[in-house]
């Protein structure tokens, strides 16, 4: 290794983290990222998938539409179509359906993917939980501006009046002779 080359290393759990998009609201991984993840082909998972269909309902796994999928495509850089690309619209699995992953994909790589996989998905809840309080703080400190900021123009215009007001010349305390 050279001077100038730095060693990259990447905990499993954020390469997945990597691999896991928002679409219509739900944190989702791809069919093909899963498979790769589970050391299968795409078309053999999803083959399996089919096979038990009743253990997948739309809230555990939904096809992408054709605007989904070329978004996602533009945002991750994937080929288009007939120019290496899949040739159907991918299936996105939630955090539920990837858990019903392994008891679909008996293998014991498939199991310790999963684990890796939920993992990664529960770190990303925390994650956002935390951005979620941390937003909330953030209003109630824009709240106590705003409160301080009315409080602060009150205290303004009551200074200003009394510096505006003329002052009047006092009587000098004290015996003056006549």
């Amino acid at each position: 290794m050279s001077k100038n080359t730095k060693a990259v290393t990447t905990r499993p759990e954020e390469l997945i983290e990597q691999k896991i998009f928002i679409i219509r609201g739900q944190k989702v991984m791809l069919d093909k990222d899963l498979a790769e993840l589970y050391g299968v082909l795409t078309k053999n998972l999803n083959k399996a998938v089919k096979r038990n269909l009743l253990r997948f309902p739309n809230d555990f796994m939904f096809q992408l539409t054709k605007e989904e999928s070329e978004s996602l495509r533009f945002q991750i850089g994937t080929s288009k179509i007939g120019r290496g690309g899949q040739g159907y619209l991918s299936y996105v699995f939630t955090e539920h359906g990837v858990a019903m992953l392994s008891s679909v994909l008996n293998s014991d790589r498939a199991v310790q993917m999963n684990i890796f996989i939920i993992r990664a998905f529960i770190k990303m809840r925390q994650s956002l939980d935390n951005y979620h309080d941390l937003a909330i703080k953030i209003g109630e400190i824009e709240l106590n501006q705003l409160t301080d900021h009315g409080v602060l123009c009150e205290v303004y215009k009551v200074v200003k009046q009394l510096l505006e007001q003329p002052i009047e010349p006092k009587e000098k305390i004290g015996f003056r002779p006549k």
